[in-house]
């Protein structure tokens, strides 16, 4: 059971008033703030009139439920805002349904003061259902409001861009549009039906300055294109646009260029030569190698490992340098940005300039010994693809590095574990092909099993 604590009507506060005010249970009904409770029905919600007749409050908790609600109006025993509350003998109030399931257990005690009851009756609390419900419409027809604005904000900063607005004017006007379409869902929704998308895309180009693109590319982000939209943004001058403010823009546009291009990629319409420039990657492994920005680590992974799909680019991406970086991120990232990290190295492993950077590489060995049985089943199957790769590549030089990093002892605790099987008998394999340059007492010392034999 969770840990209650009584939900008694005095002194409760509640923020219920149209201009912020802080009122609590008993001045909130005896002033009328239910419309039409005690006091008449000029309350603060008294003008909600007909609408409260029509909305139905359980379809209110669901579309608020990520606001903060009063603990009063909160069942002690499920934890949600209660629709029909009833109260005990003892004072407290409770959601009828998850009262009477705690009778059926057959408790006979109060949740909250765990006194026995001497009487089994519940009471329906209308005054307080009347005032979960006013609370719940007051800031359910306050939301409504915001979101009609919102649409209508948006569609009115959309004619101004039809009317073709030039210079300051036309950033300030896709700067707000950005805003609005990053916060409120009625805004994207505006945007979409109203013929936004296309308009806004049709202002990158090979002329349009960084500050009018990087806010397009801003909007875009937050939008479900279509097939047709991104058709339209696959063209070349308006990809070398966002390959330009990829490698000269803030972080942030960095960041939304990232997140675009990778949207572009999606489909098996998608023709990626318009994405294998030498300026992409570079810009892509800038942005990947950036400390002082971590936040644009994931987006540019994400593209990267979109880019290495395709066979053909995986040694112009190997070409610029990318392993080493990567190689030495992998023991500072978090599962998410590991993961990603990994599966590019392994696709990389498979061409032959990857191997043999990743031979090259001092560190690469080593770092990836540490992830087996570290992070996931996932992580360890990707790490252990690519030390196969690599040992495969130069077995007697690279196998010796693996066993000095300990890979033997990693080894053995992945056949002995609950792994898929595939992932143990690649793991028999390498070890197979580790023991190759040993001898059994040699095996049990340099590979550290002394430990795990005992």
């Amino acid at each position: 059971m969770p840990m209650y604590q009584p939900n008694g009507y005095r002194n409760v506060k509640l923020d219920v008033g149209a201009g912020g005010q802080v009122l609590d249970l008993e001045t909130a009904i005896k002033d009328g703030v239910l419309g039409g409770g005690v006091g008449g029905g000029g309350g603060v919600l008294g003008c909600a009139g007909v609408a409260e007749k029509k909305v139905d409050l359980k379809k209110m908790i669901e579309e608020l439920e990520s606001i903060e609600v009063p603990s009063v109006f909160i069942c002690p025993i499920s934890l949600d805002p209660m629709q029909d509350p009833v109260t005990l003998c003892t004072g407290q109030t409770y959601e009828r349904s998850n009262i009477l399931k705690w009778f059926s257990l057959g408790h006979c005690t109060c949740p909250i003061t765990m006194q026995e009851l001497w009487d089994d009756m519940v009471t329906p609390n209308r005054t307080m259902q009347q005032l979960i419900y006013s609370w719940f419409l007051h800031k359910f027809l306050a939301m409504r409001k915001r979101s009609e604005d919102v649409q209508g904000r948006a569609i009115e900063l959309l004619e101004n861009l039809k009317k073709k607005v030039k210079g300051q004017a036309r950033v300030q006007t896709l700067k707000e549009i950005r805003q609005l379409v990053a916060a409120h869902s009625t805004a994207r929704k505006a945007v979409l039906d109203n013929g936004g998308t296309a308009l806004v895309s049709s202002l990158l180009g090979p002329f349009t300055t960084h500050a009018v693109g990087s806010e397009v590319v801003g909007i875009l982000v937050n939008l479900d294109l279509d097939f047709t939209s991104k058709s339209n943004l696959r063209q070349p001058a308006k990809i070398s646009l966002m390959v330009d403010m990829l490698n000269e823009g803030s972080i942030e546009t960095k960041i939304n260029c990232t997140r675009l291009l990778e949207m572009l990629m999606e489909g098996s319409d998608f023709e990626h030569e318009n994405m294998s420039s030498l300026s992409l990657l570079v810009g892509l492994l800038r942005l990947v190698k950036d400390k002082r920005h971590p936040n644009g680590l994931l987006a540019g992974l994400g593209l990267l490992k979109s880019i290495c799909s395709h066979e053909s680019v995986r040694g112009s991406v190997v070409s610029i340098g990318t392993i080493p970086p990567l190689v030495e991120l992998l023991t500072s990232l978090n599962s998410e940005c590991l993961e990603l990290a990994l599966h590019i190295l392994e696709v990389l492993s498979s061409v032959p300039e990857g191997r043999l950077a990743l031979k090259d590489c001092a560190n690469a060995i080593p770092n990836l010994v540490k992830l087996l049985m570290r992070v996931s089943e996932s992580c360890t199957r990707l790490a252990l693809s690519i030390l196969w790769a690599v040992c495969m590549l130069a077995p007697e030089e690279c196998t010796a590095l693996a066993v000095k990093a300990g890979l033997a002892a990693k080894l053995l605790l992945v056949i002995q574990s609950g792994c898929n099987p595939a992932l143990k008998q690649q793991s028999v394999e390498l070890l197979k092909l580790c023991s190759l340059n040993y001898t059994s007492t040699i095996v049990i010392s340099d590979c550290k099993l002394t430990r795990i034999m005992q």
